[in-house]
């Protein structure tokens, strides 16, 4: 949120990020800060340093050079390349939206979608939505002038591509009656006049940092039957890209894949999406400090420290890269992996492990006597 402030500005962020990779999983990462503005420049140097790595994700790059840039590399490199600001929120945000609409009993072909913000998060989260369905004649996107429109001049071609035929200018207009607001832009513009403009349970994702399009918790109180998430750690949903890229480069480098393609970020989304469906473990709840994390309108992500993660994403991402082609080292023991990843994150007792595979070859009857006890609920709830 600090604007162009340099390379050298930049490297306490990446060594950050490198920490994330490493934390979330067990990826070791070299943060690389490139000294130029200059596309041509700044693609040679990450070609001249490729055969050192595995893969490459790239940061803080701004749109329209973003795409330049993440489409050469793709192409004239042989690893894994992706560019997180755009596809890891993208990817995120569509596990959540997917989730929304089936709490809101919505189709995703038949939603109106308005798009606060038009760079290069903005672009790859709508393209990713339309590849579960949406429809570009329902969407309608917004930069810092207005409606990106059909009838404006100078349009770069990302924003093209988005631009309604529909006669509206502004963001009150769009929104009415929409039923989906995915905000990649700016704080406090919408009000809570716009939200009561909008369709039934609406799904509104306010996701510039640090400060919302709207707050949370102003957004609640306008409407009781909203489906809200941020990018804030501190409000329920928080869109957070730590869900996506250390697991995606896992199973990309685990099957030693040759790029990150559509199909591989689809099932991250597909595979999240699922993942905060299944019943929460204790450990998640005590985390965060919740009574208990159940699927519904606060819950429609899994959390970052959530231990199943590791073996949920990964899996689901180096398998849709074999399934697509992609894969130089394809796996075949899908059981021996997951155990694999849990044990890297050390989220795995293999002494437990080996007693839980001994016992399931004779499986017994269990009595849980003292159910008024919570621990012992607690305990039939994991055996379960």
């Amino acid at each position: 949120g600090l604007g162009n402030i340099g390379a050298e500005a930049s490297k306490p962020v990446m060594e950050g990020k490198g920490l994330l990779f490493k934390i979330f999983a067990d990826i070791d990462v070299f943060d690389v800060e490139v000294d130029t503005e200059n596309v041509e420049e700044f693609i040679q140097t990450v070609k001249n340093i490729a055969p050192t790595f595995g893969g490459i994700n790239l940061e803080d790059i701004k749109a329209p050079e973003a795409f330049e840039i993440e489409k050469r590399l793709k192409e004239e490199l042989d690893i894994p390349v992706m560019h997180d600001d755009q596809h890891g929120t993208a990817i995120i945000s569509a596990a959540a939206l997917l989730n929304a609409l089936e709490i809101a009993e919505k189709n995703i072909q038949d939603v109106t979608i308005v798009v606060s913000g038009a760079g290069a998060a903005a672009i790859s989260c709508t393209r990713l939505y339309q590849s579960f369905g949406a429809k570009r004649e329902n969407i309608v996107m917004l930069d810092s002038k207005g409606v990106i429109r059909k009838d404006r001049d100078n349009l770069t071609s990302q924003k093209a591509e988005f631009a309604t035929h529909r006669e509206i200018d502004t963001l009150e207009e769009a929104m009415r009656s929409a039923d989906v607001f995915i905000g990649l832009s700016t704080s406090d513009i919408v009000s809570p006049e716009m939200l009561l403009s909008m369709a039934n349970n609406p799904i509104v994702f306010a996701m510039a940092n640090p400060d919302p399009e709207i707050k949370y918790n102003l957004a609640v109180k306008t409407r009781d039957d909203i489906i809200m998430a941020t990018g804030r750690s501190d409000t329920p949903n928080q869109v957070n890209n730590v869900l996506g890229f250390p697991f995606i480069f896992r199973g990309a480098l685990d099957v030693r894949a040759t790029t990150i393609n559509e199909e591989m970020k689809k099932a991250a989304v597909i595979a999240l999406a699922d993942l905060a469906k299944e019943p929460v473990p204790e450990q998640v709840n005590i985390a965060y400090g919740e009574t208990r994390l159940t699927f519904g309108k606060d819950y429609i992500i899994p959390k970052p420290f959530d231990p199943r993660l590791i073996a949920a994403i990964p899996p689901a991402v180096a398998k849709a890269a074999i399934d697509s082609g992609v894969a130089l080292a394809p796996i075949s023991d899908w059981e021996h992996y997951e155990d694999t990843l849990l044990e890297r994150m050390g989220s795995d007792n293999k002494i437990v492990r080996l007693l839980f595979n001994r016992a399931k070859l004779n499986p017994k009857r269990v009595v849980f006597a003292e159910a008024d006890q919570i621990s012992v609920l607690n305990a039939a709830q994991i055996v379960l």
